[in-house]
């Protein structure tokens, strides 16, 4: 079946995928990228012995064509991490923002802390061994860990919990061997207390439906995302993001991002060893 599929698309095609592409996931190609774009659609192409790309685009329109664009978000979506990476958006989180937020809070009160995109699991599972190591108060209150990512296979992988030592190189000797043991292939699988503390779900963060999930949360971490949205995306995704933060709720983005251009809706926070973004109070 192959031998009948065209050797590449051609530019109208390419541009009414990623405006299709666009649409549902938020996620903007740049030019750059459109060679590894048309590589991974025409294997998918392939993959599924369609020969015409409109009717495979068609295919995924059509109702019961969400297990395809299922794949097709899998194999375009980043999920290479690794555990305590910048490490001092969690220090910043212990030292500061949760002091700052159980300041006024009865003790044993609800604290939600939400990791978004999850990838394959290291950043929210960062944050639960680091509360469990760095934060003497974890246990006078109701901590709620979430994450969420669009990519199913990394879900599946995050659920599951086992890594490569690569992945665990930043972490200290002493927190790997306590809450780390051996799996096959030279891997390592997290604990299952820790595993569990976790509760992760199936998020597009540009949809309104998806992301009413999620509403009084305390600290928002969106890290390295935004940088693969254009400016109507990323505009999208903060209103969203405003919406699910309690109010004086915190975002902690990724260094290399930033809210100046973004959104006006929040306001800066400059720690030490991290600049976060803040939810008001009072609505403005």
């Amino acid at each position: 079946m192959s031998s009948t599929l065209p050797a590449s698309l051609s530019d109208a095609e390419l541009g009414r995928f990623c405006a299709f592409f666009y649409r549902r996931t938020g996620i903007a190609f740049p030019d750059s990228r459109l060679y590894y774009v048309e590589k991974h659609l025409t294997a998918r192409l392939a993959e599924t012995g369609t020969a015409v790309f409109a009717d495979y685009l068609a295919r995924l329109r059509a109702p019961g064509g969400e297990a395809e664009l299922e794949r097709l978000i899998n194999g375009f979506t980043v999920n290479e991490t690794y555990f305590y990476r910048e490490a001092g958006q969690f220090e910043t989180l212990v030292s500061f923002l949760l002091p700052e937020l159980t300041a006024q809070r009865p003790p044993g009160a609800h604290l939600r802390i939400l990791s978004l995109p999850c990838a394959t699991g290291e950043e929210p599972y960062s944050l639960a061994l680091y509360l469990l190591e760095h934060w003497p108060d974890l246990a006078a209150w109701e901590v709620e860990l979430l994450a969420g990512d669009i990519d199913t296979a990394a879900l599946t992988a995050a659920r599951a919990g086992i890594y490569t030592a690569r992945a665990l190189e930043r972490l200290p000797d002493h927190t790997r061997r306590r809450y780390f043991t051996p799996a096959p292939g030279g891997r390592f699988q997290l604990c299952k207390p820790v595993r569990e503390a976790v509760h992760f779900h199936h998020i597009n963060v540009t949809s309104p439906r998806d992301m009413q999930r999620y509403r009084d949360i305390h600290v928002l971490f969106c890290r390295n995302m935004l940088i693969y949205f254009d400016d109507a995306s990323r505009r999208e995704t903060m209103r969203l993001f405003y919406e699910a933060l309690a109010p004086g709720g915190f975002i902690c983005l990724g260094h290399s991002e930033s809210m100046s251009r973004i959104s006006g809706l929040f306001a800066v926070r400059a720690f030490a060893r991290a600049v976060v973004y803040q939810k008001p109070l009072e609505a403005p």
